[in-house]
């Protein structure tokens, strides 16, 4: 297994005037929320090419918020809550303990979730099919850390009990936290580890630095980053995050009756372990291929991954050309298990003769694991855009091309706000369909006529303060001075913004209520007319 050693040395030019602008990033990543916080991943293509494990550098990315200044040589962490021994472990103390290395896949619970924006929007960001890597993880086991402490296994408790992760990552809502069972976190087959190494180098910021969980099987919101509190307790975590992040609700349920009903605080909606999954990354979006290069016995070679949760093993990788009246099998390439247990994805390939895209007009792949569950056909939708792992579909053009017929081959998205898939090509037309006659998709009653204010460039740039903030989103001032305070997302998110054109930053990350409530801060038009044309 080859150590990826790439290290990204220069900040990038996105990233100043952020609290980030102290942190290299790999200029390729594919970011999903604008400048701040930080959340990517690489595109599709490239993260396959790196090969069955992901160099550091272009590991997806989901941070809260700013990521936290922390030294190894005055970190701290504490073991405290029902033990008989509390502890307080420098990093120094942790690094001499006995360790555990492997391999291990990373999973976003939000993994494709911008499909299922485009069947209508979540309350989440736009990741595309690569929120998912593999890096090796270096730590010690956390049943070695509770046993110091004096905890003992639950078979003498009538009750379960949990061990509660806290990060330094201050957030609007409070610390980052979560929780497991004492029971799951004792476990020595479960190879849950406090890590403090990734691919034989010590964390990067990003992904954690000093130290973090690593809880394999299970998807990545509950592997606490910054780590400096583990309590054991008779409760599960407290943390806001806890409860209000990695659900999957009804698809019946939106974010106004969630929050009304308290639909967060029901334990069948939580999330745990990843589901099943896979994605086709050759042939790439936008790729072609000429009828000029056929012949007779050309074949080419489809490639994905697929992957499972709770250490069960990808048992097999299918693919259709002729919308599921038959499926090819596909051939593997994974790692052995561990303790029993499969930890990472799955690399498939399948050769077929090159003209049987000619009669296709569809690409579909599905996964099966151990347990013999395998992805739905279709789509549901739930409000957080959370475990969307139906089949995915890869749609087979016949084009002209220059003076050549080529095949040229489609994804259902992009990732972020990057233009381009089949399903955003049909939401895009389900918009068109459905605004009013003669009146743009995007217009409102509110806002925009010919009398109202107009502002140039330099002018809103002169308004970029706490005191004073305006932005710029598609074209329309806004002045949020009063509404920086109330922010739900904090005041550096608005801050970092103010005086500049942060469009793609709020069409990000925000849904259509927010973007309604927006209309409130309009002032005016930006007037682009002295703008030098291209």
């Amino acid at each position: 297994m080859a150590e990826q050693t790439e290290v990204i040395e220069q900040i990038d030019p996105r990233d100043i005037g952020t609290p980030d602008n102290w942190i290299p990033r790999h200029p390729e990543l594919i970011r999903l929320t604008g400048k701040h916080p930080f959340n990517c991943e690489a595109p599709l293509p490239l993260l396959l090419k790196q090969g069955f494990i992901t160099p550091t550098s272009l590991h997806y990315v989901r941070n809260h918020g700013p990521v936290p200044k922390l030294s190894w040589d005055t970190h701290k962490v504490v073991i405290d809550g029902d033990v008989s021994n509390p502890l307080t472990l420098s990093m120094d103390d942790i690094a001499k303990l006995p360790y555990i290395e492997f391999p291990l896949t990373f999973c976003c619970a939000g993994n494709r979730r911008k499909e299922q924006n485009m069947v209508k929007k979540t309350i989440g960001f736009n990741w595309g099919a690569a929120a998912v890597s593999t890096a090796i993880w270096k730590g010690v086991p956390l049943r070695y850390i509770l046993q110091l402490a004096g905890v003992k296994n639950d078979d003498n408790y009538e009750k379960t009990r949990y061990v509660c992760f806290g990060g330094t990552d201050k957030l609007p809502n409070g610390y980052y936290g979560t929780s497991i069972t004492l029971k799951w976190a004792m476990d020595e087959e479960k190879d849950v580890m406090l890590a403090y190494e990734i691919n034989g180098k010590r964390l990067t910021p990003d992904h954690g630095y000093p130290i973090r969980m690593i809880i394999p099987g299970i998807i990545g919101g509950r592997m606490v980053k910054w780590l400096d509190k583990i309590t054991v307790s008779n409760k599960e975590s407290d943390s806001w995050y806890h409860f209000h992040d990695n659900r999957v609700l009804p698809p019946n349920v939106d974010a106004e009756r969630a929050n009304k009903e308290n639909w967060w605080y029901i334990p069948n909606y939580i999330i745990y372990d990843i589901n099943v999954n896979s994605a086709i990354a050759a042939p790439a979006h936008d790729e072609i291929i000429p009828f000029s290069s056929f012949s007779s016995d050309s074949e080419y070679t489809l490639r994905g991954y697929a992957y499972s949760g709770g250490g069960r093993k990808i048992t097999r990788v299918e693919v259709t050309l002729d919308d599921g009246k038959t499926w090819l099998l596909s051939d593997l390439f994974d790692l052995e298990e561990r303790n029993g247990r499969t930890w990472c994805w799955t690399f498939w390939s399948l050769k077929i003769p090159t003209h049987s895209f000619v009669s296709s007009s569809e690409i579909r792949v599905r996964a099966w694991d151990s347990s013999q569950n395998t992805q739905p056909e279709n789509i549901t939708w739930n409000v957080m855009g959370m475990m969307n792992n139906c089949h995915y579909r890869v749609k087979i053009h016949v084009i002209t091309y220059g003076k050549d017929v080529v095949l040229r081959f489609e994804h259902p998205t992009q990732a972020g706000n990057n233009p381009g898939g089949w399903m955003v090509r049909q939401h895009e037309q389900e918009q068109k369909q459905s605004a009013p006659a003669n009146t743009p998709a995007n217009a409102s009653k509110s806002e925009s006529s010919s009398k109202d204010p107009k502002y140039t460039m330099e002018q809103v740039k002169q308004h970029n303060n706490e005191k004073d903030c305006w932005i710029i989103i598609d074209k329309k001032v806004y002045d949020c001075t009063k509404f920086i305070p109330i922010h739900p997302g904090g005041t550096t998110a608005i801050l970092i913004n103010a005086g500049t054109d942060c469009s793609e930053e709020f069409n990000a990350i925000h849904s259509d209520k927010a973007k309604k409530k927006l209309t409130t801060f309009y002032i005016g038009d930006l007037d682009d007319s002295k703008r030098p044309k291209l």
